[in-house]
């Protein structure tokens, strides 16, 4: 039961910080002013990854888990359909939100923050609705276990 747990834990805090990020953080972003959005940008990425390394470190982790041996009683469909939304997850950030992450650690006018700052956003849909889902998966495989 402790690796179902830490999964459902782990993709919680995941999906708490993603709605944060998509609500709050995100969109203050185009508040920051041109000259000092390069070092803000540098300093948020590195704080972050303090926040989400441990968590994503042990979802990872206990996805593949789960996938290699789902627990007695646990459809196998659920650990797969998980590992689905985690690679959507992982590949949105990699592919959208890094890039527009880079984008805002340069130089740039107002206007263009505010436009990488509205695709940031806007992209940010994908990890915010795939990291939900897969807390409602790790919340049913849990009560297959229990």
């Amino acid at each position: 039961m402790i690796i179902p747990t830490v999964h459902l834990i782990s993709a919680a805090v995941m999906t708490g910080v993603i709605w944060f990020t998509q609500i709050v953080h995100y969109p203050l972003f185009a508040r920051i002013p041109s000259e000092v959005s390069p070092a803000h940008a540098e300093e948020n990425q590195r704080r972050t990854s303090y926040v989400v390394g441990l968590p994503m470190l042990l979802e990872g982790l206990t996805a593949i888990a789960l996938f290699a041996s789902p627990p007695d009683g646990v459809s196998r469909w659920l650990p797969f359909i998980g590992g689905v939304l985690l690679a959507i997850v992982l590949l949105s950030t990699i592919a959208l939100q890094v890039p527009r992450h880079a984008q805002l650690a340069t130089p740039m006018t107002q206007g263009e923050i505010d436009s990488v700052v509205r695709r940031l956003v806007v992209s940010n849909w994908v990890r915010t609705i795939g990291w939900s889902a897969r807390t409602v998966t790790a919340a049913v495989i849990i009560t297959q276990v229990a």
